[in-house]
């Protein structure tokens, strides 16, 4: 299935039914009095998130989705019926916005999760309604309201514990199948990696995380080289990112460091929060490489790259280091998951000024 990770839709809810002008007209109850019932509401519109779709292709052929109005209200005191609702699947973290503003107006980040994107317009009022001790025979009702209607625009963010940053034959691909149940393709070319790929890694029966693969980063990426780095979006919910560099470059005048420094700074430039975020570096591709030469094409590359961080090495091939990386991982999205978890320390009113320690 093709990956899409945007799409814009038009959306309407359900027009309310009018109000109904009767009266009751039987045998021998010559003054029956008004008896219009009310109109139905218009259908809402909801959206949900269906954690067995993974892309928004769908949006992309079908733009407008619009509900039911409601029916108009009629005599002997009978109101209209509600108009249909329409329902929405969409994968989980999915963002909807306004197209024209950008504003944020909703996000699905919990898989089943329901949420109300245009309410049906309420029901006009019927001439009873309006009746009184000095309005007996009342000849007044109101229209339904209109429902709402919104222009959208559809963004996935993938929801991921971990993100692989690096560039095209890196190897994130190898290493993401060597470790979990994705399968991406692999091959022996630049951008092999054309859409993000969702991994488990299973570190016990009870313990896993989720890892994201996107494609590869090359130098000039904000400016559209390469494919661009519109991809990065995918990161921003992770809790930790992999920068994984290829150790042992084919073309010997390749500079691994040089690779990676541009790799930071288009990250850099894409959003200093993503920036930001826990970052490891993962030395691939230690298998091309001598083992009397290991510890000093290392040493010599963290040097260089100024690298104070974690430094993992593997060999995403062989799977030679990953299972330390993997526990490693597990521990780190473990203790974030605990802290995100925990409750904000209670404020004591007796010390206005104090501050938790």
């Amino acid at each position: 299935m093709k990956f899409v990770d945007e799409a814009y839709i038009d959306i309407a809810a359900g027009d309310g039914g009018n109000g109904c002008v009767s009266f009751r007209h039987e045998k021998y109850k010559e003054f029956g009095g008004p008896n219009g019932g009310d109109g139905g509401r218009g259908g809402h519109v909801f959206a949900v998130a269906d954690p067995n779709l993974n892309t928004l292709v769908d949006f992309r052929y079908a733009r407008r989705y619009e509900a039911k109005r409601g029916e108009h209200g009629m005599g002997s005191d009978m109101f209209g019926a509600a108009g249909s609702d329409i329902t929405l699947k969409m994968p989980v973290g999915t963002i909807l916005s306004d197209a024209e503003t950008g504003e944020v107006l909703f996000e699905l980040l919990t898989p089943g999760e329901v949420i109300t994107i245009a309410k049906g317009g309420d029901g006009g009022f019927g001439n009873m309604r309006f009746k009184s001790a000095i309005n007996r025979a009342p000849r007044q009702k109101t229209p339904g309201w209109p429902g709402e209607k919104r222009n959208l625009k559809l963004e996935l963010k993938v929801l991921a514990d971990v993100g692989l940053l690096g560039m095209p034959n890196a190897g994130k691909s190898t290493f993401i199948a060597a470790v979990s149940n994705a399968r991406p393709k692999i091959a022996d070319y630049p951008f092999t990696t054309l859409h993000p790929n969702l991994g488990v890694v299973r570190v016990a029966p009870e313990q896993s995380f989720v890892v994201a693969d996107i494609p590869g980063l090359i130098e000039g990426a904000s400016e559209g080289a390469g494919l661009g780095h519109q991809f990065l979006r995918h990161l921003q919910r992770t809790r930790l990112l992999l920068h994984v560099v290829d150790l042992a470059p084919f073309d010997d005048a390749v500079d691994p460091v040089a690779q990676a420094k541009a790799i930071v700074g288009e990250l850099k430039k894409y959003d200093s929060a993503l920036f930001k975020k826990p970052r490891w570096l993962v030395l691939n591709k230690l298998d091309m490489v001598p083992l009397d030469e290991r510890a000093a094409r290392v040493a010599d590359f963290v040097k260089r790259f100024k690298w104070k961080g974690p430094v993992f090495q593997i060999s995403a091939l062989t799977r030679e280091g990953c299972e330390p990386l993997i526990h490693a991982i597990y521990a780190h999205v473990k203790a974030v998951q605990v802290a995100e978890q925990a409750p904000a320390p209670e404020h004591d009113p007796r010390f206005p000024d104090a501050s938790p320690a």
